[in-house]
């Protein structure tokens, strides 16, 4: 069965189908018709740009191998001298500088204005013929004005005083930096490395010791302890000797201490102490026993 077929005329007739058509054809020419034009108000906003300087790091200084002094925090880019001097304050005249045996100029000061003399009183005179006194006033002594102090020699002289004792004092800065690093150790010391150089340091003396042990001391029968300071340097050469407690005998006192440079020098500082300590002060007790036996307790 085929579905009927409809003309155009039959559609025409058919008030839905008009309608339907009315429509499309209505559609058509809007949609075909019309055109949309948009136009900003606004132009619009400018792409924004960013620049970009690339630049090379300044490269960092070799790390002196022997610095002239410790600072507590890194010094990097603190100046651009090659010599190691410390800052100091600029002097006002370089011939102010004197060396310590030509001491310096007293400072100076202006003369104090001298005392206004007393203004004298006036001396009545009477005279025994005269009926009325007469008064003799006599003439006002002149008072010479003090001499004003020179505002200028008077500043000179302050400011080569305060440039000599600013030059004392930077030359005392500078001899305090110099100053050798030192460590105390003694028997009770626990940190390794001070540790392990102090017993390999006291088995040679002791060793050393006993191979010379003092004839006299031997023939007598003396025994005591003492108790010495030993400087000893980072090469291990000794800076010096003291006795700090003495053992009630010279004989013994003396023979320590020949022992302890008989048995120099020692055993160089490992790196790990060259890079904290330049000399190290080392206190110990020596015991001379009986059985002619040298013992270092604490």
């Amino acid at each position: 069965m085929h579905p009927p077929n409809l003309s155009l005329g039959d559609n025409l007739k058919d008030p839905l189908g008009f309608a339907l058509l009315a429509a499309v054809l209505l559609h058509a020419f809007v949609i075909l018709g019309i055109s949309f034009d948009i136009q900003r108000s606004n132009p619009p906003a400018p792409e924004r740009t960013l620049d970009i300087t690339l630049v090379k790091p300044k490269e960092k200084p070799p790390e002196p191998k022997k610095p002239d002094f410790l600072a507590v925090a890194s010094q990097e880019g603190g100046g651009e001298q090659i010599r190691k001097t410390r800052p100091s304050s600029p002097l006002g005249n370089p011939q102010t500088l004197r060396t310590e045996e030509t001491p310096a100029p007293p400072l100076t000061r202006s003369a104090a204005p001298a005392p206004a003399k007393p203004r004298p009183q006036a001396r009545v005179i009477t005279t025994p013929k005269a009926p009325r006194k007469t008064v003799v006033r006599e003439p006002k002594p002149k008072v010479e004005p003090s001499p004003r102090p020179k505002v200028a020699q008077l500043l000179a002289s302050t400011q080569r005083e305060i440039d000599r004792l600013t030059a004392e004092l930077d030359r005392r800065t500078q001899a305090a930096s110099q100053q050798k690093r030192r460590k105390t150790i003694n028997a009770s010391t626990q940190e390794y490395k001070y540790a392990a150089y102090l017993e390999s340091w006291r088995k040679k003396v002791e060793r050393i010791g006993n191979l010379n042990y003092p004839d006299e001391a031997k023939r007598k029968k003396l025994f005591g302890a003492l108790i010495l300071h030993v400087a000893v340097r980072n090469d291990g050469s000794i800076e010096q000797i003291r006795l700090l407690r003495s053992s009630g005998h010279k004989v013994l006192d003396d023979a320590a201490i020949r022992i302890v440079r008989l048995s120099a020098p020692f055993a160089s500082f490992p790196p790990e102490i060259v890079k904290e300590v330049d000399v190290l002060d080392i206190t110990r007790t020596w015991q001379f026993r009986s059985g002619n036996q040298l013992f270092s307790s604490r």
